[in-house]
């Protein structure tokens, strides 16, 4: 469904939207460091934020944008996340805004704002603020691929998509970019992704779809149990395109919602896959349970054991690590009823561990891509969950990021 041509395009991708990233010294590192998206057609816009009480000026700014419906524009840093920067923070975020609406000659109100990067330090808003007005300069449809650069922390590369569907016999293009690699816990995981449409939409179907699909996706995953304090989705939609806006939830809304369901999809298990030091990309496939929560929790639990993690690292196929996992996770369980699978490999069945070909089992585990299967005996919910393994490089990574 996806196009590797249109990939590099990204949020550029759909028609009327230009973006550019620049360096504006705020990354240690030097690299990439200010993005900017825009649409110079008005934009209906959706929004989902994490869940964590001690949200980042730039979370508490853009939510006040997504409730208006509309918005032009998206000016996003890597390096600093100013989070817990009290007053001050609240200032620089809405200097974010402010020197991004005068460059583009937009309201302050149509610029959604994000940060990440390490939490307590404030931005430097000269070097802000050159950086805005640089990739302001810079907007072209060809800027989304060093927009993704400009967002990412510890992230191994840029993550993006791009793809295209009929809505009203008029072609309809849908873009994205994100970030995210570590301090990965939903509800929501750190994270940022800026999704585009051309196609025309009401502002609050369009926080309907989101708000749904975000619960299938972007809160399906874990590499770490540790939940941000910057994250959010936010789409964009102008209209461009020229479908017959969607104002109910007919065939074109269905199709639309199907579509961005799978973007978000594809988005996060790209950044599962790409977790801080990750060797292998884990999918938690939980069958068989009374419902979706109770599916959900107990993939979680799995995704979350640090021993879990750590086995698959070592490809060390031990099971016990995984029922363990799914015992303590709250929800009830016939441990008689269960049966973990790893690769499609039964590893434990009828309360005991099954009898299994170990040389195809360690096929399984030496795969960089693995499914841990687990039926519950006990309904027909099910869910994915999608994590990684946890690594040297993950304790070196996190042990060096602040120093």
């Amino acid at each position: 469904m996806f196009s590797d041509a249109h990939k590099k395009a990204g949020v550029t991708y759909p028609q009327g939207f230009q973006a550019a990233g620049v360096k504006a010294g705020i990354k240690k590192s030097g690299n990439l460091d200010v993005a900017v998206i825009y649409t110079e057609q008005e934009a209906a816009v959706a929004g989902t934020f994490t869940q964590n009480a001690v949200a980042s000026a730039p979370v508490r700014a853009s939510k006040k944008v997504v409730a208006t419906g509309m918005a032009h524009a998206i000016t996003a840093n890597a390096g600093c996340a100013n989070a817990c920067t009290g007053e001050q923070g609240e200032k620089d975020a809405a200097a974010m805004q402010d020197i991004t609406a005068t460059a583009l000659g937009c309201k302050a109100d149509d610029v959604v704002v994000a940060s990440t990067g390490v939490i307590g330090v404030n931005l430097p808003m000269d070097k802000m603020e050159a950086g805005i007005k640089q990739a302001v300069k810079e907007l072209s449809t060809e800027g989304s691929e060093n927009a993704g650069k400009a967002i990412i922390t510890t992230d191994t590369y840029s993550k993006a998509c791009a793809t295209e569907i009929t809505l009203g016999g008029k072609e309809v293009r849908f873009g994205a970019i994100a970030k995210g690699s570590g301090m990965i816990q939903p509800n929501m995981a750190t994270m940022l992704c800026f999704i585009t449409t051309d196609a025309a939409i009401d502002s609050k179907l369009l926080q309907q779809a989101l708000s749904e699909i975000v619960e299938v996706s972007f809160n399906m995953i874990s590499i770490d149990g540790d939940m941000s304090t910057n994250d959010m989705v936010i789409v964009m939609a102008n209209g461009a395109a020229g479908n017959a806006k969607i104002t109910e939830e007919n065939e074109d809304y269905e199709l639309f919602k199907a579509t961005l369901k799978n973007i978000c999809q594809e988005l996060s298990k790209k950044i599962a896959a790409d977790g801080e030091g990750a060797t292998k990309f884990l999918t938690i496939s939980v069958t068989g349970a009374k419902s979706f929560a109770d599916a959900k929790t107990i993939g979680m639990s799995v995704a979350k054991s640090p021993l879990v993690k750590t086995a698959f690292f070592g490809e060390d196929p031990n099971w016990g690590r995984v029922i363990c996992a799914v015992g303590y996770a709250g929800v009830p369980m016939d441990p008689n009823k269960t049966v973990v699978k790893f690769g499609g490999i039964p590893v434990y069945a009828n309360g005991v561990g099954a009898k299994y070909d170990e040389a195809e089992l360690r096929k399984v585990m030496e795969a960089h891509d693995i499914v841990i299967g687990i039926d519950m005996g006990d309904g027909d919910a099910k869910a994915d969950i999608w994590s990684c393994d946890f690594s040297y490089e993950y304790v070196k990574i996190n042990g060096e990021y602040h120093t």
